[in-house]
């Protein structure tokens, strides 16, 4: 494999022979139906309900649909892996956008595809003999699971080749960057049928910036149904697995961990907000989940104890506790892991608390876990609605079906 410039990935070929469409061998297994999984960031349930979306919900009633259950804690990072490993964040390892780094005593940002424990689906249509193709808006994504797609690309760091080929994409804060990524998807669908499974990951910044019900993201979810639309159109022989990695909802206040607990003469080793990354626009790196570290074991009690107390907490599990009722890998949680009410989000602030401002949207907790699950288009019979809870379920399905 080789990476060139831009963070656009590319097995043995040229990438430009692969953009412009001299490329095109036909997968090695035809009895694997072309996938197109479509990861929609930041679509809760409240989003698919009250949009009109006649394209999706068409699908919907066409195929399998219900309700599903996002993993928590409910960010990109954690849910995203799921979906891509078909496993819970315990067999991956991946439980953070951003991570306390011990031997730095600093909070890094979980970029590294090393972190990845468990196989991905690009690795596992690979050793099928099937091409793959990853497209998404945010460059940690590329960087996290692009080494075993064929074909990647982030629309936040595009290569040269990318950007001769489609057009410069849209800034990052925006809705039109998603557009920008489904009319790839969409010229995929239609020049490269050598692609078995493509991966497309829009930007959550839009249900960041407005409510399901306003019309800036009325327009944004009418144009991605359109293309949805387009794309179901341009390959009627394609199945399409349809979810989220989080919802998202209004929050009033955050909270600083660690200055508050040493308002009351408790100082912790470290709190860190997983729901952090680069976008600060997107969230300023807040989230309704922090992981806290404590200086020694002596002290675990009397912290949680009052964390547990803190107006704006639900509840401050420890290390064990959360790893077993969440399925997270304990050795990459903190010693507790606190959990915000629907209002709360926490973060590092010049202070110990903060109103924010109005209209601010943002997710991490336990009450943005409520996502939809579609599948449209599949060639033989469908599994029962039972068999679908997680949204990571719809990959799980689609390995123990087709690999």
């Amino acid at each position: 494999m080789q990476k060139l410039a831009g963070n656009l990935w590319l097995h043995k070929d040229r990438v430009r022979d692969f953009v412009t469409g001299k490329i095109g061998e036909p997968s090695m297994n035809h009895a694997i139906q072309r996938t197109v999984v479509c990861m929609y960031d930041g679509f809760g349930m409240d989003y698919f309900e009250r949009s009109r979306l006649p394209v999706m919900k068409g699908m919907a009633r066409e195929g399998l649909a219900k309700p599903g259950r996002a993993v928590f804690p409910t960010l990109t990072n954690a849910n995203n892996i799921s979906i891509c490993c078909a496993a819970w964040p315990a067999e991956h390892g991946v439980t953070t956008n951003c991570y306390f780094d011990e031997t730095t005593g600093t909070a890094r940002f979980l970029e590294d595809a090393d972190f990845i424990l468990a196989p991905t689906i690009f690795q596992r249509f690979r050793q099928k003999g099937v091409r793959s193709a990853l497209l998404t808006c945010k460059a940690k994504t590329l960087k996290l699971l692009g080494r075993h797609a064929d074909f990647a690309l982030a629309a936040e760091e595009p290569a040269p080749e990318v950007v001769e080929t489609y057009g410069l994409p849209p800034e990052m804060y925006s809705s039109e960057v998603n557009y920008w990524l489904w009319e790839i998807a969409l010229d995929l669908l239609k020049s490269r049928p050598d692609l078995g499974l493509i991966y497309v990951h829009t930007t959550d910044y839009p249900m960041h910036m407005w409510a399901p019900a306003e019309s800036f993201s009325l327009h944004h979810l009418a144009k991605l149904d359109e293309l949805l639309g387009a794309a179901r159109d341009a390959a009627p022989d394609a199945m399409f697995l349809i979810t989220a990695d989080h919802g998202m909802n209004p929050k009033q206040r955050c909270l600083d961990l660690r200055k508050t607990c040493a308002d009351y003469g408790i100082r912790l080793r470290f709190a860190v907000s997983p729901v952090a990354d680069r976008l600060l626009k997107h969230h300023r790196g807040f989230g309704g989940v922090s992981y806290v570290y404590v200086n020694n074991e002596g002290e675990l009690p009397r912290v949680q104890s009052l964390l547990r107390d803190l107006p704006g907490v639900d509840d401050a599990l420890t290390r064990p506790e959360a790893a077993c009722r969440f399925h997270l890998m304990p050795e990459r949680i903190g010693d507790l892991v606190v959990m915000a009410d629907k209002d709360t989000v926490f973060g590092d602030l010049a202070g110990s608390n903060e109103v924010l401002a109005a209209g601010y949207r943002n997710h991490g907790s336990l009450y943005e876990q409520d996502i939809p699950l579609i599948l449209y288009g599949y060639d033989g019979t469908l599994p029962l609605p039972g068999e679908m809870q997680m949204n990571f379920d719809l990959t799980r399905w689609l390995c123990q079906e087709m690999l």
